[in-house]
């Protein structure tokens, strides 16, 4: 009965992370932190094995070690690369390359879309402060739809989704 509620833990935080990355451009640590603590919990509800649990910990280190390139080389934001690491955790090694797949497929199609949105001029039309931000370029793209995206596409397929719907 517990198992379902921490099922929906993954989805949330990353509908979360994605509406605040829209509303804001960040994505609080709160959020990746919560991720990071509530991931053992779920492990052990699931019962995931010593040797699984550790190869989501490895798929963590990898992507974050990643980010924070990323994030140096000024490609990613501090906050994203957060996210997807630890998303990262959630979905594990297994389903580690379909996920990034996911979220650069979904980032590019995020990016070509705010680049033709973008494209069109505003006129008069008077808009909140959020999609006016969204709307100016140079300002970057809200990526945690992307990261979004990619984690909701493969979580059902992941060991974690599978031993919690039992």
């Amino acid at each position: 009965m517990l198992d379902y509620p921490v099922l929906l833990l993954f989805p949330a935080a990353l509908a979360y992370a994605a509406v605040m990355d829209v509303f804001t451009m960040t994505i609080p640590n709160r959020i990746s932190l919560a991720m990071l603590a509530l991931f053992p919990v779920a492990a052990l509800l699931a019962g995931l094995s010593m040797h699984a649990a550790l190869m989501h910990l490895a798929a963590f280190a990898i992507v974050l070690a990643f980010g924070i390139a990323l994030f140096a080389l000024n490609l990613l934001g501090g906050g994203d690369a957060k996210l997807l690491a630890v998303s990262a955790l959630w979905v594990g090694y297994d389903q580690l390359i379909p996920f990034i797949a996911y979220v650069t497929v979904a980032g590019g199609a995020l990016a070509l879309t705010f680049l033709a949105v973008r494209s069109i001029p505003a006129g008069g039309v008077q808009l909140p402060e959020w999609a006016a931000r969204l709307y100016k370029s140079g300002n970057g793209i809200p990526y945690g739809l992307a990261i979004c995206a990619g984690g909701l596409a493969v979580y059902p397929k992941t060991a974690l989704f599978k031993l919690l719907i039992i």
